[in-house]
């Protein structure tokens, strides 16, 4: 499966045409046989999707036009992008674009951003910063982000949590040596002692629904981002991934889920977790009593959030986040409440 993670940049459609893509045939991870590679089927694409920060990208022009305030003639700010890199795996087309302020990673036709990575700040405001709040609610123990990308969320993990040793699961080993080169990966997998707090990122090149993503004892916590093609990986919509995924979590671990958008056409005011089929499959697997959810405003990508357990006392938790997440804490339910409490 590919690990991706997409956000919500909001990109016109432009055209790169397959050339853009150099092939790059490394030795694939599993059995070490060199790979071929052909032309995509179709053109590449970035495509028109939701965007958290209302922003426009528009490769023709590479600038992004950023919406700011909120009166009725909006000033628009230019920032230029410039490509670091495009190159085609046998899993991604993988295109990083660097601007002053920050790099973003696009993979697959559907122009989604996987990863974002801001040169002075750590959070993104999107739905990667709230898994900076599941190490305050899980055992101490290694945590597995399913889903690596461009390490968004290893890095804040381990800025605001330096303690914390990450199996980061990705399958595609092209993708991660890019991410090394220009995400700084490799910064975060030599963090260990110092000024690291004794945290570090420890990558990992496999399927991450596979039997083999796991450790001795289990993980404490599990986030799982992955999704193809703009889509959240159809696996992840089945029950029994989420029962063998459960096996990978030591006692009172839980697993926190990017779900992706609503999989059916609802009104806004019916946007309930009933309609994504990711939370329906963990509450089978894990009781709808014990799956909590949320969805994240439009302004912040729209997606649906959930993480399994009991929820938690909502006001000990919110003390013990980054005080930015003190707020959005409160904002979890739990899919059924819990027999006796209201």
């Amino acid at each position: 499966m590919i690990s991706l993670s997409p956000s919500s940049l909001s990109l016109n459609p432009i055209f790169l045409s397959p050339s853009f893509f150099p092939n790059q045939a490394h030795a694939h991870p599993f059995n070490g046989a060199p790979l071929s590679f052909l032309s995509p089927a179709k053109p590449f694409f970035l495509t028109k999707t939701n965007i958290p920060n209302h922003s426009t990208f528009s490769a023709n022009s590479a600038t992004v036009q950023q919406q700011q305030g909120t009166e009725e003639k909006e000033e628009e700010e230019e920032e230029d992008f410039r490509v670091l890199t495009a190159i085609q795996s046998e899993f991604n087309q993988i295109l990083i674009l660097e601007s002053e302020t920050s790099k973003i990673l696009l993979l697959d036709d559907t122009g989604s951003v996987h990863s974002i990575l801001y040169k002075t700040q750590k959070w993104t405001n999107s739905y990667w910063d709230e898994h900076c709040s599941l190490p305050a609610i899980i055992p101490e123990g290694p945590i597995a982000i399913f889903g690596l990308g461009g390490g968004t969320v290893a890095h804040q993990l381990l800025e605001f949590w330096p303690r914390l040793v990450i199996d980061g699961w990705e399958l595609d080993q092209v993708l991660i040596d890019q991410a090394r080169m220009f995400f700084g990966l490799s910064e975060l997998e030599m963090k260990g002692g110092g000024d690291g707090g004794g945290g570090i990122l420890r990558v990992r090149v496999g399927d991450a629904l596979s039997p083999a993503a796991t450790v001795d004892g289990g993980y404490a916590g599990i986030m799982v981002d992955l999704f193809a093609n703009g889509k959240v990986l159809p696996e992840l919509e089945v029950a029994q991934t989420w029962v063998d995924m459960k096996e990978k979590l030591m006692p009172n671990g839980r697993i926190m889920v990017n779900c992706g958008a609503a999989t059916t056409e609802v009104s806004a005011e019916e946007m309930k977790w009933e309609v994504n089929l990711t939370i329906k499959a963990l509450c089978e697997a894990f009781g709808d009593e014990f799956v909590n959810w949320k969805r994240m405003p439009m302004s912040e990508s729209g997606n649906y959030m959930a993480f399994t357990g009991p929820l938690p006392d909502l006001d000990l938790w919110s003390d013990s986040v980054p005080e930015k997440l003190s707020s959005t804490v409160k904002l979890w339910s739990p899919c059924k409440p819990v027999s006796g409490l209201v």
